[in-house]
């Protein structure tokens, strides 16, 4: 717990944007060096002095003390519409954050052992865009993704020791990476048709295996042509089209093409690759296959974007197998209430025990 508060007093005063000596000045300490032990888990802040960074900070104690909450700490990048509002994002944020550091929390309580490593992309914001679709290429064969990706991806990440959870989000987003310590996640809303959620996995992929030497910005709206976030979007995009759509199988579609028409093969290649027709397109037009001419005669109103037809996509289960399971183990040995879980799910009790059936689970309380 006192690494726990020291790390939170922290977070909280950066984001004020308070030093250290003022809030010793503010918080009555005798000197910095106080405080400098606190926020370095070297010294316990005592009750007194915790609930008078409450009031000083102005926020409750929750923030310091709730372990199934993140606060000061994970990193956000989201993939979202422009007309996103800064306020409903920080809300639907405040939210998975719950439901991220639940996770974490639960797996500490259950002997989970998060890896000592994470792995990285050799790239950089100065890589080309081919480097970028290279190393995808390469994690293709390297993962044994098979020549449908999109089918044997989201195991692969799993692996990775990367929490993916299947999420009601406002329609606005399409999902987010995030890096929190010891956890890395990411989000997808299960709204979204099936080739862009396929899309939105790889996307972010590429975000967390390369955050450190290329952070991403907190949302990727809009970003000006020129400028290196646009950059970092551009080549998380380009890895995941190549991710998705390996040149070795995808060359073997276009070659047995013949005179089928473009519209009609471009909905049915997207299809057997669970993609949208425009992600295909575009796929084929980096990998210098259509010509200008055939891009002329290429109307996107005609192309799908649901991957398979709509009536053959399975809704994701909501968050997933893994996390659920995580939950109900917690709740068996008492590690959260009910009351809590529910709450933190944003649930009522009955639509807690669905989701713990939805997932071929027994309901661990009574109703």
């Amino acid at each position: 717990m006192n690494e726990l508060i020291s790390r939170r007093l922290k977070a909280a005063r950066e984001k004020l944007g308070l030093t250290q000596a003022q809030l010793t000045e503010k918080l009555g300490f005798k000197d910095r060096q106080t405080l400098a032990a606190i926020e370095a888990g070297q010294r316990k802040i005592s009750a007194e002095e915790l609930l008078r960074a409450v009031q000083v900070l102005g926020l409750d104690l929750e923030y310091f003390t709730d372990s199934f909450r993140l606060a000061g700490e994970g990193r956000f990048s989201w993939r979202a519409h422009k007309d996103a509002s800064p306020n409903l994002l920080h809300a639907f944020e405040e939210k998975a954050g719950r439901w991220i550091a639940t996770w974490r929390r639960l797996g500490e309580l259950q002997g989970a052992k998060p890896s000592a490593l994470q792995p990285a992309l050799a790239l950089s914001e100065r890589s080309s865009f081919e480097e970028a679709r290279a190393v995808a290429e390469s994690l293709v064969e390297e993962w044994k993704l098979g020549d449908v990706p999109a089918k044997t991806l989201e195991n692969a990440v799993r692996k990775l020791g990367t929490l993916v959870l299947y999420v009601d989000a406002p329609p606005s987003i399409s999902g987010a990476a995030c890096q929190v310590p010891g956890t890395n996640a990411v989000l997808i809303n299960r709204k979204e048709p099936e080739g862009r959620r396929h899309y939105d996995l790889a996307h972010e992929l590429f975000h967390l295996l390369t955050w450190e030497q290329m952070p991403p910005e907190h949302t990727d709206t809009d970003m000006p042509r020129g400028t290196k976030a646009k950059r970092i979007e551009q080549l998380a995009d380009n890895f995941a089209a190549a991710l998705l759509m390996p040149e070795r199988v995808l060359l073997q579609r276009w070659q047995a093409r013949g005179e089928q028409e473009i519209h009609r093969w471009l909905n049915s290649t997207a299809s057997d690759f669970l993609v949208t027709a425009t992600a295909l397109k575009w796929r084929l037009t980096n990998l210098s296959w259509l010509t200008k001419g055939d891009l002329s005669k290429i109307n996107d109103a005609k192309l799908t974007f649901n991957g398979r037809p709509k009536d053959q996509q399975p809704l994701p289960d909501l968050f997933s197998t893994e996390f659920v399971e995580r939950l109900h183990v917690g709740l068996i040995k008492g590690q959260l209430s009910v009351r809590r879980a529910a709450e933190i799910l944003d649930f009522t009790i009955e639509a807690l025990a669905e989701l713990f059936r939805e997932h071929k689970l027994s309901v661990p309380f009574d109703l």
